[in-house]
């Protein structure tokens, strides 16, 4: 969320910011609202200061035994017009609050302008085939290791079923990774599956994306979109020591979205699913240091596709690209190279002080408190991340050749048959 003086201040800033990242917000409202606001609030501190001159000249018209009625008269109408002030503030500080929410976070200088993002980096040799492969679909099918029917039976369409090593290489996948990034610093915590709509609102998920959400109405709870929500939430309004920053936490959750309005668009298999697995790395930063640890973030989940050896692509989002949220967004795609296409498995985001205006995370330095920066990203997201080793390692004769950095979490298992 941004600061109502960053707005007024930089008002030509933001409205290219909602216009560059797609989003319909009447910021001429605003202005109106911010105007009459400001308006109330000079009125109002010059009734508090017009009541003020008053208490000095009632108190010794009646210490010298003299009327004070017509003073005591004129206060209580100083009053009464303050109430109808102050009543008059709280409701056009709730309406700009609501236009407020719906802003979306400034794009950092870096960030390319339009809807074109630009590839700053490859890693990894293309896998080429001396035999007909197979789509990850139909290994899976094959090998028995994914039962998508049952899974459709179970849940509904886009419910995936792993099974048997297929189970095995996806419970693999997340063990990997979390110690992975246990070595790199981060602590783990293993969160509730289901978080509040404070948590929700905190991270910016709401209310823009409710409709992608499964949502328990009972409760008003909702099921983890993105570890992020837990994670980010967990020093909701606190104030962090100067010297506990950087933290950084690393989380698996399963995640669900109902992804709203996206049926029908690659649906089969496990491209586009409503409930997945993923890993994901926070960090609380100072805002000086927020950008050279953003580097940092992406470099601790690539490690991840590297000792896999799957080839992969480093993109930085364009402002159209980008998140609700986001400052400044990397996104890393894997290689699947039966399909051929590159496959989003992480984004690496900086969102500077937007989560922690909204979930009120601050920390103390000198004595006074201000919002920390809030940098998240996925270090993997499993379904795609799947599908190229799927895709990458199988052989000649239909099976899949475990990676190497997988082999001490399979049991001794090292190809699928």
């Amino acid at each position: 969320m941004l600061d109502m003086k960053f707005i007024r201040e930089n008002f030509d800033l933001v409205k290219r910011a909602i216009e560059g990242k797609g989003e319909s917000v009447d910021i001429s409202k605003f202005e109106e609202l911010d105007e009459r606001r400001r308006k109330f609030i000079m009125e109002r501190d010059k009734l508090r200061f017009e009541k003020k001159k008053l208490s000095p000249k009632i108190a010794n018209l009646k210490r010298t035994d003299k009327d004070a009625t017509k003073l005591i008269q004129e206060s209580k109408l100083l009053d009464q017009r303050e109430t109808d002030l102050q009543n008059e503030l709280q409701s056009i500080e709730s309406e700009l609050r609501s236009i407020i929410i719906w802003i979306p976070n400034i794009p950092h200088s870096s960030v390319p302008q339009g809807k074109e993002g630009v590839i700053i980096r490859k890693w990894g040799k293309k896998r080429r085939f001396a035999f007909r492969p197979f789509t990850c679909y139909d290994l899976c099918n094959a090998l028995g290791i994914q039962d998508f029917k049952r899974g459709s039976k179970l849940a509904g369409s886009n419910f995936p079923c792993y099974k048997g090593l297929g189970a095995r290489l996806e419970r693999a996948l997340i063990n990997f990774m979390l110690d992975l990034h246990i070595k790199q610093g981060y602590t783990e915590i293993f969160p509730p599956f289901l978080v509040n709509r404070r948590s929700m609102f905190g991270t910016a998920q709401l209310p823009k994306l409710e409709d992608d959400m499964y949502i328990i109405e009972e409760d008003d709870l909702f099921l983890n979109p993105t570890a992020e929500v837990p994670l980010v939430n967990l020093h909701q309004d606190e104030i962090l020591d100067e010297d506990e920053l950087s933290i950084k936490y690393v989380g698996y959750t399963a995640c669900f979205r109902r992804e709203a309005g996206s049926y029908g668009k690659e649906t089969k298999g496990l491209r586009r699913v409503h409930q997945f697995n993923k890993v994901e790395l926070i960090k609380f930063t100072k805002p000086e240091n927020s950008y050279k640890e953003l580097e940092l973030m992406l470099e601790d989940a690539e490690r991840v596709l590297k000792l896999l050896n799957l080839q992969y692509r480093v993109n930085l989002l364009s402002t159209t690209e980008m998140s609700f949220a986001s400052a400044k967004t990397y996104d890393i795609e894997v290689w699947a190279p039966v399909t051929r296409e590159w496959l989003e498995v992480s984004s690496v985001s900086n969102c500077e002080d937007f989560q922690a205006r909204r979930a009120e995370i601050k920390f103390r330095r000198k004595g006074e408190s201000e919002f920390a920066h809030i940098l998240n990203g996925s270090g993997l997201a499993t379904p795609r991340t799947f599908i190229a080793i799927i895709e990458t390692y199988q052989q000649r004769n239909g099976t899949i050749q475990i990676p190497d950095a997988l082999l001490p979490y399979m049991g001794g298992v090292k190809v699928i048959s």
